[in-house]
This record gives structure tokens, sequence and C-alpha cells, in this order.
């Protein structure tokens, strides 16, 4: 049983503030997360930055993230290229991004877009030994008004592996997104293991009694953003379809969203949620005998 890495996302821009705090407190990995701008000088020089920070802790870099529109904007598209290209240089081969979207447009819009914009990325990912990771966040759309990304609902999925069936797209799932649909997130899981290269931990509390109240419409916030072991989700299934399933991959903290451990208490929120997770996971110990 291959041991699934615990880690945590952190933002680019604050890579040299963080990272030293996250290598010292026994996160196994990280993910390097820049959204719509990338604010380094070049990807070679902020991969030699990270090396340093990161030094002989034998923290790895387990994915490097530019979310951005690629549908619509060109410009990121081909920073997102050059993601792909240099992702060798912080010793990892996932990207994670998000699908894009035609701006206020039903998802089937984008469709013939993201054939064209994602089937030519796949093909120089399977170049470069790639997996591109298409995160399955909302951002605030819906199905017939998205935003950024149209890679959220599983119905979006099937449409967009069946535009671009290359295996070197795939997800980077988390509970989160898929409950704030209201979407059963575990069976979900279960049916979209084999695309699902990369996982965020961040969870999600469902208030069913602002749901019977207010619905779903925006009157109330239903759906809190929560650390791992603070939200719904028993995160012992999740670990228990990652492992039922032979999953090769890590799983890495998406902290700044919950609504309690922010600010002052942000670090107390992810220490409990890396402590919490490396419980779920259990022992991967290899026997004395």
């Amino acid at each position: 049983m291959e041991k699934i890495r615990i880690g945590t996302c952190v933002p680019g821009a604050a890579t040299e503030q963080l990272l030293p705090h996250f290598v010292k407190a026994g996160f196994e990995c990280v993910g390097l997360n820049f959204h719509m701008v990338f604010s380094e000088e070049s990807l070679e020089s902020y991969a030699e930055k990270v090396k340093s920070l990161l030094g002989d802790s034998g923290v790895a870099v387990s994915s490097i993230g530019y979310y951005c529109n690629a549908l619509e904007n060109e410009e990121q598209r081909k920073t997102l290229e050059q993601f792909i290209d240099k992702a060798h240089l912080f010793g990892t081969n996932l990207v994670t991004t998000f699908a894009g979207a035609l701006e206020g447009q039903p998802v089937e819009k984008a469709i013939p877009r993201y054939k064209e914009v994602f089937g030519e990325l796949a093909r120089r990912a399977e170049d470069k030994g790639v997996k591109l990771c298409i995160e399955n966040c909302p951002m605030d759309g819906t199905w017939n008004s998205a935003t950024c990304n149209i890679g959220f609902n599983p119905k979006a999925w099937e449409m967009m592996f069946d535009a671009v069936p290359s295996e070197a797209i795939g997800l980077e799932w988390e509970p989160a997104h898929q409950m704030v649909q209201l979407i059963d997130p575990l069976p979900v899981l279960e049916q979209w293991i084999h695309r699902v290269y990369h996982l965020h931990g961040k969870d999600c509390t469902i208030h069913w009694d602002r749901v019977k109240k207010h619905g779903v419409f925006g009157a109330a916030n239903f759906a809190e953003p929560r650390t791992p072991g603070y939200g719904d989700t028993d995160w012992r299934d999740v670990f228990h379809i990652l492992y039922s399933t032979g999953f090769q991959g890590d799983l890495v903290i998406e902290g700044f969203h919950d609504p309690i451990f922010q600010g002052d208490l942000e670090w107390a929120g992810q220490l409990h949620a890396l402590n919490y997770l490396k419980w779920c996971r259990g022992g991967t110990e290899v026997n004395p005998w």
C-alpha cells in the first residue's frame, strides 16, 4: 500500500513567507498555486527559490497550479503552456488548473472551444509527460452561467472527457466543491477515481435548516467551507476509496477558507487538519516479519 502524502497548498505570492513554516510543521508535500496571475519573474527563477526554501527537508512539490481561463484569455493560455513545459523543474508531473469557460454562457456552449484549446494542451502535456488536473470548483458559476471553470460537475466531466479523451487530463477533486452543489461526494469520488490525479483537502458543512428555510439561491449561506476535521465529511471514508482503488497521489490541504480557523487561527486549523488526515490515513508501516 503506497503512502498517500499529506501536504498543503501554498499561495504562490506568499511562498517565501509560508513555505518554511509548513516545512517545519511536518507537511509532507506542497502544492504551489497561482490564481490568474503568475507574479514571479520566471518559472525557472521561482523553481530555484522553492528548491532553496525546501532545502534537504524531504518535502516534495506535489503540483504546480495556475488557475486561469485558457478558453478566453490568450495570455493565460500561454502561461499555462509554460507551466506544462517547466513542471519538471519542480520535480512534479502535475499541473493543476481550471477548464476555463465562456463567461456567462452555459457549460455546453464552451465545449467546442474547450475541445480546441485543451486538445492542444493535452498533446503538449503528453509530450512532456505531464498530467493536467482540473479543479472541480464552480468559482461561483452555475451550469447556465459559468464563470472561469466548466469542470465543476460530473455531467461536465463526461462532456469534457468525451471531447478530449486524452488521459493527460484528469481531475483535482475535493468534496467541498461537490457539496455546495448538494452532490453526495463519496459516490462521485468512487465513480471517477480513475480520472482523479490530485486531491484538495477542503471540507464543507451543509446547514440543512437554512436550506429548508431560505433555499439555495443566496438568501442565506447554507454551505460553509471547512478545514478537514471540522466539516461533514468523514475522511476515513475518503481514504477507504483511495486505498481500495489503488490511488497513487497526494492530498494537499486547501486552507484560508474556513470561517472559524482563519486569520490568527489559520495555523491552528491547518495543523489540526494535518494531524486529522494523518490519523484518517492510518498506518503505512511495513510488517517487521
